[in-house]
């Protein structure tokens, strides 16, 4: 028996998706159904980790891909859209498929039969794979190596106020605004650092939250953060990414 969670906030959509599911195939039991960012994030820091996720990527409070910058989310997910534009990020977010709607029946069972197709070919023990998994995360590095001219060194990430993007060239900035060289992706470090510090505001900045002095609302609901440290440019959070952003400074 496989336990489902379905984030999904039109109704409807669940309910079909439900229905579908016992359809297909009976061993897919769905356990429970959530409709936003943040009641999904409770979800699954309070119950079990469910076997699967079909997860719609525009929830009602921001896209469902912030979820991943609070929690460590170790399920395979099924991301359902009504839009074929976010197929890429949905492969970097623990995707084994992406379902356009409306749903349909041959496509998700298609889906289903490729979900337990991994959990047989890979996980033979997928209790003992999601241990180390949490293991490695647990036991993660607190520095990272930088370089500025010819100088080497070490930084603590409790010292780190932000990174940021040059050119394709990634820096990081100390809290005595030292500047240095990372040889790193954003996107890496994005998944390395502690995402109850750190948060990737955009597709130039990770900021670390201790150094967040305010943040004003701008127009079209983005947000404009300032930090401690005085920077030359803007630090605007989009539309998209603003609820998840202002999740993670409620979760801290």
């Amino acid at each position: 028996m496989f336990n489902v969670l379905i984030a999904e906030d039109e109704k409807p959509s669940s309910d079909n998706l439900v229905a579908m599911l016992n359809d297909i195939d009976k061993n897919f039991r769905v356990i429970a159904v959530t409709q936003s960012i943040h009641e999904t994030i409770q979800w699954l820091l309070s119950n079990a980790k469910p076997s699967l996720i079909f997860m719609y990527i525009q929830l009602k409070d921001g896209l469902s891909f912030s979820i991943f910058q609070h929690i460590n989310i170790s399920s395979p997910v099924i991301f359902t859209t009504g839009f074929d534009n976010y197929l890429i990020n949905a492969f970097d977010h623990n995707g084994i498929d992406y379902l356009l709607k409306p749903l349909n029946k041959t496509k998700m069972a298609k889906a289903l039969e490729k979900f337990k197709g991994l959990q047989n070919h890979f996980i033979a023990d997928y209790s003992i794979l999601t241990g180390q998994f949490n293991h490695s995360r647990e036991t993660k590095r607190n520095r990272i190596a930088v370089k500025r001219g010819t100088e080497l060194r070490s930084v603590k990430h409790e010292d780190v106020a932000y990174f940021f993007t040059e050119n394709k060239i990634v820096f990081l900035v100390t809290k005595e605004n030292e500047k240095y060289l990372v040889n790193k992706r954003l996107r890496d470090l994005d998944e390395e650092l502690d995402n109850t510090v750190f948060f990737r505001v955009n597709r130039k900045f990770i900021i670390n939250i201790d150094y967040v002095k305010k943040v004003r609302h701008l127009d079209r609901s983005q947000l404009q953060v300032e930090l401690l440290l005085p920077l030359n440019e803007s630090i605007i959070i989009s539309q998209e990414n603003a609820a998840g952003f202002k999740q993670w400074l409620d979760s801290i």
